[in-house]
């Protein structure tokens, strides 16, 4: 038996025969003539879902780039941009509407994602202003919330005046154990955060705590964040205004989501079924 994929299998299968079939059909063909041999509880299945992630008009998020079928009206498949055997003149005009169809509403979807894109960029950017206008004092304890929902224990923010350089501390539990954590926040709208200011907060926690994070609505300079690990030093985690929005959506932490739904065509499934 020659070595084929399971999608070249299919497409012999349609040559030989030389008409569009199910994908009962299909399979039948294969097992048959021994195209292809299945290692899988339910083959059928497998042929199923290779035939919809390589047709055109089929697009759903694990589909693939590379199309090599076509789905018919009466949900029957046959391979791309090749004449459909037998088709009358009306059935050829009927295919050709849905075609059309098809690839608008692709278009259309290749819109919507484009679009949504864009939402999630000026909302981040909405979402990065507003911190950026807040009291230093309140963005402490919106870090401290911050690290609530990620998880972190017993979060404690310092009095605002003379803390050291420490916003806030608690624990991370890691394995068995429990990291002392300290935090620094940096309510900054232009200037980047620099080197300077990371060694300043690493020789505030050293000797009392194992980890250090700092928040800012700035940047980080390139000095900055080669800076994060030295030997024998507390580790720093550097999280930037951007890393900070994406921290929230993640969380969904001062962040609600508006389910719209994007319908597709999902209809060859229930032709298939009723054959």
């Amino acid at each position: 038996m020659k070595k084929r994929t399971i999608h070249e299998a299919v497409i012999e299968t349609l040559k030989r025969v030389g008409k569009p079939l199910s994908v009962r059909d299909v399979y039948d063909y294969i097992i048959l003539h021994d195209l292809y041999r299945f290692n899988a509880e339910r083959p059928q299945d497998i042929v199923k879902a290779i035939i919809r992630k390589h047709c055109v008009g089929i697009d759903f998020p694990t589909a693939r780039k590379e199309k090599y079928f076509q789905a018919l009206k009466d949900g029957t498949y046959w391979i791309k941009d090749l004449p459909i055997p037998g088709q009358k003149q009306i059935d050829l005009k009927a295919e050709i509407i849905v075609r059309k169809d098809n690839e608008n509403l692709k278009t259309i979807v290749k819109q919507l994602k484009e679009i949504h894109s864009k939402h999630t960029e000026a909302f981040k950017q909405q979402i990065l202003n507003q911190l950026k206008q807040i009291e230093p004092a309140s963005f402490e304890v919106f870090g401290k919330h911050l690290l609530d929902v990620y998880g972190f224990k017993k979060m404690t923010v310092t009095n605002y005046v003379k803390d050291g350089g420490i916003d806030g501390f608690g624990q991370l539990k890691v394995g068995i154990t429990h990291l002392n954590v300290a935090f620094q926040c940096k309510r900054w709208k232009n200037n980047s955060v620099s080197r300077v200011e990371i060694d300043k907060f690493r020789g505030a926690i050293q000797g009392e705590f194992e980890q250090g994070i700092i928040f800012t609505t700035s940047k980080f300079t390139k000095e900055a964040l080669g800076a994060t690990r030295k030997p024998g030093a507390v580790p720093i985690i550097l999280i930037d205004g951007n890393a900070l929005i994406d921290i929230m959506i993640e969380k969904k932490f001062g962040v609600e989501t508006e389910n719209i739904p994007v319908y597709i065509n999902a209809l060859d499934n229930v032709l298939n079924e009723i054959e």
